[in-house]
């Protein structure tokens, strides 16, 4: 196992990140554990197609509050890909996934927090196992994606042609760049969310070596690019949304992403408010990755909550 030193940060210790594996039917879970081993850690659950890095700025300055557990979804990052043939369904498959986890440590009680998909996925967990989770933070997202119907109905046959291309992708013959032109390739991915200062801490989880010389490809499975299908609807949506009773935070970045039905996010909240044991929202500015490219924004909203509610 490696670990890595920070140094003091607004005030902090050194906070030390180790790497973890968990093992899986399909192989292992890769993560990075900030902080204590004497406590369960809360755990952290990146993007669709990010990695833990996604946490690597914003860690050092919470974990000696509280530990964290950042994981990587299958797929993604260091984590083993799911076994050939089989389809990526995200939402069910996180849930799954944490299930598995909170079992492997044999944990009562959980503390989650997610950006973006994986703010969907604690959503999900938090409403699914509403005894067993003290808190949710949710980064930029309320709940699951909640898709047009007439465009998840169109784009059906064509994000199961381009599965099956995807999976016939393999190491030997996947797409590879030169380090800088991948960086454009991100950059360019994510639409002005990150820094190229936030790509390069991604990237370095998100890409390897390939076997030419000075060439690289994504880590990430590439069939992760159409694993949308099983949209939630919006009553399915409000309806898990009225089974959390957590404490609950939100932190919405005003530049952040945008939705197919705008004013569901709100709607969503105002359900939670009813039934969470505690309830905090936040705006902040900055784009979806805000807690990357600017986690001193986040970190003290973060901290306050978590002593707020340890009382």
């Amino acid at each position: 196992m490696n670990s890595e030193g920070h140094d003091k940060s607004n005030g902090c210790e050194s906070v030390e990140a180790e790497e973890i594996q968990i093992p899986v039917p399909w192989g292992h879970i890769s993560g990075k554990w900030w902080g204590s081993k004497k406590e369960p850690p809360m755990i952290a659950l990146h993007g669709w197609q990010d990695n833990a890095g996604t946490f690597d700025r914003l860690a050092p300055l919470i974990a000696n509050s509280v530990p964290l557990l950042c994981i990587e979804l299958p797929g993604h990052g260091y984590s083993s890909h799911l076994h050939d043939g089989v389809f990526y369904y995200v939402f069910w498959d996180g849930v799954i996934l944490l299930r598995k986890i909170v079992k492997h440590y044999k944990w009562d009680k959980i503390k989650i927090m997610g950006h973006s998909l994986g703010g969907a996925i604690g959503f999900l967990y938090a409403a699914t196992y509403p005894d067993e989770v003290d808190l949710l933070i949710c980064l930029d997202i309320a709940s699951t994606t909640v898709r047009d119907i007439g465009q998840c109905v169109s784009s059906t046959g064509a994000f199961i042609d381009k599965y099956l291309k995807y999976e016939k992708l393999d190491p030997e013959n996947m797409p590879c760049y030169d380090y800088d032109e991948m960086l454009d390739t991100v950059m360019d991915a994510y639409r002005g969310s990150i820094t190229k200062e936030g790509a390069k801490v991604l990237m370095k989880r998100g890409t390897q070596p390939a076997s030419l010389p000075g060439k690289h490809y994504f880590t990430r499975d590439p069939r992760l690019k159409v694993s949308m299908l099983g949209a939630f609807s919006m009553d399915m949506t409000n309806a898990y949304a009225e089974k959390i009773t957590c404490a609950y935070l939100n932190i919405r970045a005003k530049s952040g992403l945008k939705w197919d039905y705008p004013n569901h996010y709100q709607e969503i909240l105002n359900i939670i408010k009813k039934s969470a044991s505690r309830f905090e929202y936040h705006e902040v500015e900055g784009s979806h990755h805000v807690h990357l490219n600017n986690p001193e924004v986040v970190a003290p909203i973060i901290l306050n909550f978590l002593k707020s509610s340890s009382k």
